[in-house]
């Protein structure tokens, strides 16, 4: 093989390998983050609006003590760590932006890598989030929860 077939040879398989390589990388990009989409048991309840520029998310029945509610539509998790107390978070989990699905005995779990948050804080508890779910801001009026 003359000089100039091995180059073009080696030209071809490394146009192939960059090829390649780009294919792999948009692959795991789109593997990296979950926008809720997927079917899941997050509960919806769909918000009726009242002209104060809030939005009912659910009543506070809706919202099981030591538990919560994901509102997928908005992005928002509701939780009762105490009887009466009601705390709001993005449901996006810090890690990867994964939507967080599961509520119960205290704990938010994000599907995706295990996360999991303090109901009452949104401090992450476990897994490889390392920040809390940032607040979000409800009024509770009557039995009322209202996004902010």
């Amino acid at each position: 093989m003359s000089a100039t077939q091995e180059r073009r040879l080696l030209g071809r398989r490394t146009v192939v390998a960059a090829v390649g390589a780009a294919g792999a990388a948009g692959a795991l990009t789109a593997c990296g983050g979950s926008d809720g989409s997927e079917g899941s048991d997050t509960v919806e309840q769909p918000g009726s609006g009242d002209g104060k520029g809030t939005e009912v998310l659910a009543s506070t029945t809706d919202i099981p003590e030591g538990g919560g509610v994901v509102f997928a539509a908005q992005k928002v998790v509701v939780t009762q760590p105490q009887p009466g107390e009601f705390k709001s978070f993005s449901s996006v989990c810090t890690h990867q932006g994964c939507a967080v699905k599961d509520v119960s005995d205290g704990t938010i779990t994000c599907p995706c890598h295990n996360s999991t948050f303090d109901a009452a804080t949104g401090s992450p508890t476990g897994g490889p989030a390392t920040r809390p779910l940032p607040a979000r801001e409800i009024t509770v009026e009557g039995d009322s929860i209202r996004l902010a």
